[in-house]
């Protein structure tokens, strides 16, 4: 008996075959193989999935606590950066103080002590 299969022709899908199984498809494959060796090697997929997913919510809590301890760091490093420029001022050799003169010093006062020209 040879069918019409039109209403195939609108589904999408893909030219190439998969490289690799997803882990419900290793499941769906362990159901509907029954040889022993098929059984354990869809287990075996079965367990790298899950060691995968370990290991994976494993590394997104690292990269989150690094993610932490880097915004702790850049905070540090303004505070760092603002005391360090608060200090600068004070870390800098005083400035020269004008020397005061040894000696007396009259103070001139305009024409009140000069006498006039004399003739």
């Amino acid at each position: 008996m040879v069918t019409n299969c039109d209403h195939l022709s609108r589904l999408k899908f893909s030219r190439v075959l998969p490289h690799a199984f997803t882990e419900h498809g290793a499941i769906m494959a362990a159901t509907v193989l029954n040889s022993p060796e098929a059984v354990k090697m869809s287990v075996f997929v079965v367990r790298a999935f899950v060691k995968m997913r370990e290991l994976l919510a494993a590394n997104a809590e690292i990269l989150q606590r690094l993610s932490a301890i880097d915004r702790t760091l850049l905070d540090h490093d303004d505070a760092l950066r603002l005391l360090w420029r608060k200090l600068q001022p004070l870390l800098a050799p005083p400035p020269d103080s004008p020397r005061k003169e040894i000696g007396f010093h009259a103070k001139e006062e305009p024409s009140r002590y000069r006498t006039s020209k004399r003739k």
